[in-house]
C-alpha cells in the first residue's frame, strides 16, 4: 500500500492530495487507504465511501477485490459500479477528475469509485496518443463492443426469422453448408461459444509456454475437425471467431465479462423473437443502465442525464480543449486550466 501511494504521489505533486486510513475486519484488522484531492472530490461522495467501509462486518477482508464486493452498489447486477486498475497513471487521472481511490496491502490494484460507462470504455492511452490516433482506437473499440454483443444473435435472427434480408447467393451458400449439420442453429452457436470460452479460460490458466499451442489447437484443429464432422457450419466458425476476437479488444475486465454474459442472453432472445427481441432487449438494457447509479453518480452521465462536461465521451477532443471538470467533481473552478498554444486552431 505504501509503495502504491508513493507511485501516485510521484505523479500528482499536489498538497491537496490527501490520504486517510481506515480499519476493516473484526479479528484480523487491515488498513484501507482512501486517497482523494481535497476541493476536487465531492464531500458527500467521500462521506458515503467512508460510511460503506465503516459498515463492513467481517472477520477478515483479505485484499482489495474482496473489499470491492462489500462497497459496490449492486452486488447482483452485471453492470459494474467500481473499477480496478493496476496502472498508477490511470489512478492519477481518476483522482484529478474527482474520483476516490482505495488502496490496501496484499493488493497490487487501486479501486476507483465512482465509475460511469465512459470510465470503463475510455483508456489512459486515449490521452497519450495524438487526436487522430486516439479517436481511431476509440472507434475500433466501440465497434468491437457491438460486434462482441450482437453478431451471434444477429446471425441467429437472420437465419431463423429474417432470411429475406440476405442476398440470394449468400442465402444459398449458408443453406448448403447447413444442409448436412444435424444440430439446430441455436445449439450450434451455444456449443461453439462455450468451447471458445473454455479455450479462453484454459489459455489463461495453463503455463504460458504451451498457451499459444492451446490457442492454435482450439482454433485450427478443433474448428476444422468440427466442420469436417458436420457438427457446425463453416460460416458459424467464422462468426464465433470474429466475436471472440472483438471481445479481446475490450480492455476493462468487468465490462468484458458483462458483454460476454449478455451475449448469451441476446442469443436466446433472438432465437424466440428475432430482430424484434434484439431491439426490445437493447431498449430494456439501456433503460436499466440509465437508471443505475454508482455512489449516486448516474451510470450513463454526462450523456444521460445530460450534464455540462467535456465533450469527449466517444470522440476525444485535443487535450488543450478538455477545459471542463467532470460534473461529479466538487471543484470550485470548472476550468481545468488547459489552454491552447498560441497560434493553435481547430484545424
Amino acid at each position: 500500500m505504501a509503495v502504491n501511494q508513493s507511485l501516485i504521489r510521484k505523479q500528482i505533486k499536489d498538497s491537496r492530495l490527501l490520504c486517510e486510513l481506515m480499519m476493516v475486519g473484526n479479528n484480523s484488522i487491515q488498513e484501507v487507504s482512501i486517497m482523494y484531492i481535497k476541493g476536487v472530490a465531492d464531500e458527500e461522495l467521500l462521506n458515503e465511501v467512508k460510511k460503506k467501509i465503516e459498515g463492513i462486518e467481517s472477520d477478515l477482508i483479505q485484499n482489495l477485490p474482496i473489499l470491492e464486493q462489500y462497497v459496490e452498489s449492486r452486488a447482483y447486477s452485471l453492470v459494474p459500479s467500481t473499477l480496478l486498475t493496476e496502472r498508477p497513471d490511470r489512478a492519477c487521472s481518476f483522482l484529478l477528475d474527482g474520483h476516490i481511490v482505495l488502496l490496501m496491502n496484499n493488493s497490487p490494484f487501486a479501486l476507483v469509485v465512482p465509475v460511469t460507462f465512459w470510465s470503463l470504455f475510455h483508456t489512459i492511452e486515449d490521452q497519450y496518443l495524438r487526436w487522430a490516433y486516439a479517436n481511431f482506437i476509440r472507434i475500433i473499440s466501440l465497434i468491437s463492443i457491438f460486434i462482441a454483443l450482437y453478431t451471434p444473435a444477429t446471425y441467429l435472427a437472420i437465419s431463423t426469422f429474417h432470411v429475406e434480408m440476405l442476398p440470394p447467393d449468400l442465402l444459398f451458400a449458408i443453406a448448403a453448408t447447413r444442409e448436412v449439420v444435424p444440430i439446430p442453429v441455436l445449439w450450434e452457436i451455444i456449443l461453439l461459444e462455450i468451447v471458445f470460452e473454455i479455450l479462453r479460460e484454459a489459455g489463461i490458466r495453463i503455463p504460458s509456454v504451451i498457451g499459444p499451442t492451446i490457442g492454435i489447437v482450439g482454433a485450427l484443429i478443433l474448428g476444422q475437425a468440427a466442420v469436417q464432422a458436420n457438427l457446425v457450419s463453416p460460416i458459424l466458425v467464422i462468426i464465433v471467431a470474429i466475436t471472440g476476437l472483438s471481445s479481446f479488444v475490450i480492455q476493462d475486465l468487468n465490462l468484458g465479462f458483462m458483454i460476454r454474459i449478455l451475449r448469451f442472453a441476446f442469443i436466446f432472445i433472438a432465437n424466440f423473437m428475432g430482430f424484434f427481441g434484439i431491439f426490445l432487449a437493447t431498449a430494456c438494457l439501456f433503460a436499466y443502465m440509465v437508471s443505475l447509479k454508482s455512489f449516486n453518480v448516474p451510470f450513463f452521465a454526462p450523456f444521460a442525464p445530460y450534464f455540462q462536461s467535456s465533450k469527449g465521451l466517444i470522440f476525444r477532443p485535443p487535450v488543450w480543449k478538455q477545459m471542463l471538470t467532470p460534473f461529479y467533481s466538487n471543484s470550485k473552478n470548472d476550468e481545468r486550466g488547459n489552454k491552447p498554444k498560441e497560434g493553435s486552431s481547430d484545424d
